[in-house]
């Protein structure tokens, strides 16, 4: 996949998708928790029809095996993921995946499957998920950058429009948002801010 993947927004349904993606959002994850089969299937469906119709990149969060069916861009998987996926399937399917590291040891296991990008966090403190790992910050961002310079970095975690500077100067190659987007008080508004925040300061 290229290098710049940009702005990454982080959405837990296909109606998000309706709503980013025709403002140009190249690049986008779904990640639905706890949702029951059929609804889950079919909202990995209609967002795969959704991230063609805008020659988008979806990457599909931990249902590896719907988004293969699907025929998603591609996969984004944690690090306990990376002990039921079968990568070989992903891969033999075409799919280009994502794995989440919150330190070097993670990190290193993930560079041993060759993903497409490595997302690593969170940089911030946040309030989306329960986090184990306490908040890297700018500087260990940057430790990382200088550690992947073979594989596209996601900054991830606590980021919003204020700290985006400070991340963008880490020469990052993504930059994932939840919060940020999905809780605005104008979803529409923020997007276009931090789309043209990021295009002018990479």
């Amino acid at each position: 996949m290229k290098k710049e993947i940009g702005l990454y927004p982080i959405v837990d349904s296909s109606d998000w998708l309706e709503k980013l993606l025709p403002l140009g959002v190249k690049t986008i994850q779904l990640r639905i928790k706890d949702k029951q089969a059929v609804k889950l299937e079919n909202e990995i469906k209609r967002s795969v029809l959704l991230a063609n119709q805008y020659q988008a990149n979806l990457f599909i969060n931990d249902y590896w095996e719907l988004a293969i069916r699907y025929k998603a861009y591609g996969v984004h998987l944690g690090q306990e993921d990376l002990d039921t996926a079968d990568i070989a399937k992903i891969r033999n399917a075409g799919l280009y995946f994502g794995i989440s590291t919150h330190s070097d040891t993670e990190i290193a296991r993930a560079c041993e499957f060759n993903p497409s990008y490595i997302a690593f966090g969170p940089i911030f403190p946040t309030t989306s998920k329960v986090m184990p790992h306490s908040a890297q910050g700018i500087a260990e961002l940057k430790r990382i950058r200088h550690k992947l310079i073979n594989y596209p970095l996601v900054a991830i975690g606590g980021i919003n429009l204020e700290r985006l500077p400070d991340i963008l100067a880490a020469h990052v190659d993504g930059v994932a948002l939840i919060s940020a987007i999905t809780q605005a008080e104008d979803p529409i508004a923020i997007t276009k801010i931090l789309m043209a925040n990021i295009q002018k300061l990479s």
